[in-house]
């Protein structure tokens, strides 16, 4: 899970490195005949510059699954007013600039034992793990394959994405839901 806030981080670094790239780009072609090529070349990074750049993410294990093409076409373009971005993993989302939320679909699958958090919104379970706040992982419970969403809690509120992807996390079939201690079944004693 940590790997995936990494990239968050890695994602907002390369974003920041290609912008300063482009713009040293653009110095350098102006040549002492070549004034013109110095005018496409600025007109050319400051039209690339408008765009925000692709979200480097990894496909989880099971993002081949036909399931997680069911919630992909899904998406929606904002997330807690954030506007969506482009990918290049399969089954990935990414919202804002700077990245605040992602989504990768096919991740394993929660053990019914899970001890962390599991709070319910919009119909859709999910455990949620804080251990590297700000940024908290939110994984699905009881949907196979199995969403995990990433939330900048500084950029956003995890209640407000996680409630806007609720319309496609459902496309998934619930197997189980998250409930309360004192309604799970006690072992028979011997």
């Amino acid at each position: 899970m940590r790997s995936l806030a990494r990239q968050l981080r890695m994602a907002r670094s390369r974003m920041a490195l290609s912008r300063t790239g482009r713009a040293r780009t653009a110095q350098s072609r102006t040549t002492p005949h070549g004034v013109t090529a110095g005018i496409v070349a600025a007109l050319t990074v400051g039209v690339l510059a408008g765009c925000a750049p692709t979200v480097t993410l990894e496909p989880a294990d099971d993002a081949a699954n036909p399931a997680c093409a069911e919630v992909s076409v899904r998406l929606p373009d904002t997330v807690a007013e954030l506007p969506r971005r482009l990918t290049n993993a399969q089954a990935t989302g990414g919202w804002g600039e700077p990245t605040g939320v992602i989504l990768r679909c096919g991740v394993p699958v929660p053990a019914p034992t899970a001890t962390l958090p599991c709070v319910t919104v919009d119909g859709v379970d999910w455990l949620r793990d804080g251990t590297d706040d700000p940024n908290f992982v939110f994984t699905t419970y009881g949907r196979n394959p199995a969403i995990e969403v990433i939330i900048d809690s500084e950029v956003v509120s995890g209640f407000s994405a996680l409630n806007d992807l609720a319309r496609a996390v459902s496309q998934l079939p619930i197997e189980g839901q998250c409930i309360a201690p004192d309604q799970a079944e006690q072992p028979l004693e011997q």
